[in-house]
């Protein structure tokens, strides 16, 4: 897992509230591996694209000076409804590092930290002023600072958030679940050989 120390980069107004897994990648795109290459394509699929499949030119992330977007700032309840983690894997496939909301959904919201995508909780007035400036500077940076846990707005604001410590620690090292277990890889091997051991009537007999 990539790991997530600071960021610096164009921020996206994302100007909605109850964005739902289904929104961020509709269903019918769950099963493709996320090695195809066009992944990053579903991310939004029903509301980048038309039915013909050209771009809907009033999509934040179509419009030019969103286009590299790295930070979205949402609104309310973001990531609700299913547990799909293929959301968060969309997001990342299209480069998106942050979102910044004032409530995510539960699920979601623990999917974005397992995965190297940093959630992060504002007040919802923070985040409507902070979506103005984008809108009014198209194309503007958000920074975000893990370890001080503060992001500063395009017009130099800082405003703190909370993240939990061990979540905090996974995202700063780049550990996901698997790289947590690896950690333990020497106990686990010194507990293999010790079972073996006691136990070396249980084990089938070799040839």
């Amino acid at each position: 897992m990539q790991p997530f120390t600071k960021l610096s980069a164009i921020a996206a107004p994302f100007n909605r509230i109850n964005v739902d897994t289904d929104q961020i990648i509709p269903a019918r795109y769950l099963r493709k591996s996320r090695r195809h290459p066009d992944y990053a394509t579903y991310l939004f699929r029903d509301l980048r694209f038309n039915d013909d499949g050209t771009e809907n030119p009033n999509f934040v992330l179509n419009q030019p000076a969103y286009r590299q977007a790295q930070i979205l700032v949402a609104d309310v309840n973001f990531g609700c409804g299913s547990s799909r983690e293929g959301a968060v894997f969309a997001l990342a496939a299209y480069g998106i590092r942050s979102v910044i909301a004032a409530s995510f959904g539960d699920i979601h919201y623990n999917n974005c930290l397992k995965n190297g995508l940093l959630p992060i909780r504002l007040d919802e007035k923070v985040l409507a002023t902070l979506r103005a400036q984008l809108v009014e500077q198209p194309g503007s940076t958000i920074e975000i600072d893990l370890e001080g846990q503060f992001v500063v707005g395009p017009d130099g604001n800082k405003h703190t958030f909370d993240i939990d410590p061990f979540r905090k620690r996974c995202l700063l090292e780049g550990l996901d679940d698997i790289g947590l277990t690896l950690m333990h890889e020497e106990a686990m091997a010194v507990f293999e050989a010790s079972y073996q051991e006691t136990y070396n009537w249980t084990m089938p007999r070799q040839g």
